[in-house]
C-alpha cells in the first residue's frame, strides 16, 4: 500500500481558476466561489441580525396538577 503522506511544500498555496458564480478570474488556496461571491452568498442567506430577532425569555406551561402523594401532608 502506498504511503499517502503529504509534504506541505508540494502543496500550491494558492491555484488560478474561473469563479464558479462569476466567471472572473481569481486566485485561492481552495476552489470554489471569489471572496466577493462568497460574502453575496452569505449574506444572503445568514441576512442582517438586529435586536427584534431575539425571541422573548422561556416560560414553561403549567398545565401540570400535582398528584395527590404530592399533596399529602405529614
Amino acid at each position: 500500500m502506498r504511503d499517502l503522506q503529504l509534504d506541505m511544500a508540494e502543496i500550491p498555496q494558492d491555484i488560478a481558476f474561473e469563479c464558479p458564480r462569476c466567471g472572473a478570474e481569481v486566485s485561492e488556496r481552495l476552489y470554489g466561489p471569489c471572496q466577493e461571491c462568497s460574502e453575496a452568498l452569505r449574506s444572503s442567506i445568514v441576512g442582517v441580525r438586529d435586536e427584534s430577532a431575539v425571541a422573548p425569555e422561556f416560560e414553561p406551561k403549567m398545565n401540570v396538577t400535582p398528584n395527590a402523594v404530592a399533596l399529602k401532608d405529614d
